[in-house]
């Protein structure tokens, strides 16, 4: 902890504009208690603990400025784990900001300044209130784009992904230990990799980890989403897919082929999941320049997406899907799930005998099974009940320990190694460390607060 983590800090905690409450908050040094309680309102006040008191709150020359509820959550007993003072305004934004230049200027010689990005939350995890993945959760509950993302941050916040990898920890340090024990005794030459026991607890660990990986990706989508281009010739409905599943008139739909020429995107929910639908022009070849830049834009959005979605035209009014589909396939990124989906089937002469997905956007014909498989594709067909938030620093990690783990299976198998044994489990549970925020360096605390929003 660095001395900066020790200041009185401040800030607004609810968010900017116009409302009916808004919130300032501190957290300093229970040693300063007393101090701040007499600059802000007086040597008269006393504060209960988290007991709300209906104070007038004055400006530098004596003049009210407002009527706040004041609580004091004294150490350790708050958020941060240092003395917090909350301090419950009206929430206009000009009120607000004088507020905040009347405490820093009362509170200036006691230390007092304004808080970074995320510093409440990180004095949280410094202070042991949470681990680092909790604190994580706290802005990904913030950012949540769909219900079920909100339940999965939650789930995170309450520490349910951290007792996992705590768990699994356990075991590992013991198999460890169980190891390490041995070397102090070489005399006794007993080959206890080659034990049915520990053997049996290795293959635990590694099930349990990918399980938990498994689980983790899907808490990942939940996080980030999922982006699908929508590709396709001119006209065959990419448009009206869109509007479609998204509810509402997001794009402009016509019968004039080439209405779209820039990259519209929209952000919808598939059974809780967030898909970001990206409608694109469409590909054909042409003379005209702003529909050639409307191209490029699609060809480059295809390179970007998790799932390329290519729509066909089941009606027979539209041709060039194979040159479409060439320059669609040359694009895709390795290991990007392509969808083939045949659109327009209410107005298809003739029975449909393929494998092919068949929709019709217009009327909403095949919706339900096409939300489907673009969620099978990615793992997510199933319920979403249950999972966790997850980010992809928490995937490389357990990725990492799964192969260290591995590594140690392989020496329990084929060699009396135990010193290199113990090394793979202690290295799996660096990994452990890492996603707690165990063995975490300040570099990567200062990335992963940076991103908080001021006042948390």
């Amino acid at each position: 902890m660095s001395n900066s983590d020790k200041d009185p800090i401040i800030a607004i905690a609810t968010a900017s504009g116009r409302g009916g409450i808004g919130i300032l908050r501190l957290s300093f040094k229970k040693a300063l208690a007393l101090n701040f309680i007499e600059a802000l309102f007086g040597s008269h006040v006393v504060l209960k603990d988290r007991y709300a008191h209906l104070l007038p709150f004055y400006d530098l020359e004596g003049q009210i400025l407002d009527r706040a509820i004041v609580l004091y959550f004294p150490a350790p007993h708050s958020y941060t784990g240092e003395s917090v003072l909350e301090i419950q305004a009206h929430g206009g934004p000009v009120l607000m900001s004088m507020l905040l230049r009347v405490c820093l200027e009362k509170g200036r010689t006691l230390g007092l300044r304004m808080a970074e990005p995320g510093e409440f939350t990180k004095r949280a995890f410094l202070n042991g209130q949470m681990d680092l993945a909790q604190a994580e959760a706290v802005t990904d509950l913030i950012d949540a784009v769909s219900e079920s993302a909100v339940q999965a941050a939650g789930r995170s916040l309450s520490g349910e992904f951290s007792k996992r990898i705590k768990k699994v920890d356990e075991e590992v340090t013991e198999l460890r230990a169980f190891v390490e024990a041995t070397l102090d005794f070489p005399e006794e030459e007993i080959d206890v990799l080659s034990s049915t026991a520990v053997t049996k607890r290795l293959e635990g660990v590694r099930a349990s980890l990918v399980k938990t990986l498994s689980q983790a990706q899907q808490g990942s989508i939940l996080r980030e989403g999922v982006t699908v281009a929508i590709v396709g010739s001119p006209n065959v409905g990419k448009s009206s897919l869109l509007n479609a599943l998204a509810e509402e008139e997001v794009a402009i739909v016509t019968d004039i082929p080439g209405t779209t020429r820039d990259r519209i995107e929209h952000w919808v929910s598939l059974k809780g999941v967030p898909v970001k639908m990206v409608d694109t022009a469409g590909i054909r070849d042409t003379a005209d320049v702003v529909e050639s830049k409307g191209i490029e834009r699609t060809l480059a959005e295809i390179r970007k997406a998790d799932i390329v979605l290519h729509l066909l035209d089941a009606s027979g009014q539209v041709s060039d899907d194979a040159e479409v589909l060439r320059k669609v396939l040359s694009e895709v990124r390795q290991g990007v799930p392509l969808i083939t989906v045949k659109n327009k089937a209410d107005l298809c002469l003739e029975p449909n005998n393929t494998t092919d997905l068949c929709i019709s956007a217009k009327q909403g014909i095949g919706l339900e099974a096409l939300k489907n498989k673009v969620l099978g594709v990615v793992g997510m067909a199933t319920t979403v009940d249950g999972l966790f938030m997850a980010r992809e620093r928490h995937l490389e990690c357990l990725r990492e320990a799964i192969e260290h783990i591995k590594v140690a299976q392989e020496i329990s198998s084929s060699m009396p190694m135990p010193e290199l044994f113990a090394e793979e489990l202690r290295l799996a549970s660096k990994a452990f460390g890492e996603i707690l925020g165990e063995t975490t360096t300040e570099d990567l605390l200062g990335l992963i607060f940076s991103k908080f929003c001021i006042g948390k």
